[in-house]
């Protein structure tokens, strides 16, 4: 399975340590600063894991997460918030994200959950090709 993943900040910083740690991880890495950005790569590209900051410029990750669970229903989808105060993690997972991480978050740990994902992800199409 293709190991690219979508990171979605608007902060510039965040996206560049995060494409760092995780193209040091043996993953291909698009980043995106905006949900606007994200409709228009998904145009051309699917992935099958994505990270999205929730309070981003014009389209938010709530909305952006629900238009992308529509086009990519079996996505693992992740929000991260520094506003977990604005950004209930009940409101994540009605919008349908799989997972929910504040910021500041350990760079260790999303790669595990993107390692989990990925391998839940190939098992789920093992079992539909037998």
């Amino acid at each position: 399975m293709d190991r690219k993943i979508l990171f979605v900040d608007d902060e510039i910083v965040i996206l560049m340590l995060l494409r760092d740690a995780f193209e040091r991880g043996g993953y291909e890495v698009v980043t995106a600063q905006s949900g606007e950005e994200v409709l228009e790569i998904l145009k051309e590209e699917e992935f099958k894991v994505m990270f999205l900051d929730l309070k981003l410029p014009g389209i938010d990750g709530l909305e952006l997460c629900t238009a992308i669970r529509r086009q990519f229903p079996e996505a693992a989808l992740y929000a991260i918030t520094g506003y977990p105060d604005k950004f209930e993690f009940s409101n994540c997972m009605k919008a349908g994200f799989n997972g929910y991480f504040t910021k500041p978050f350990r760079t260790e740990t999303l790669l595990e959950t993107a390692r989990e994902a990925f391998a839940d992800l190939e098992k789920q199409d093992q079992n539909h090709k037998t």
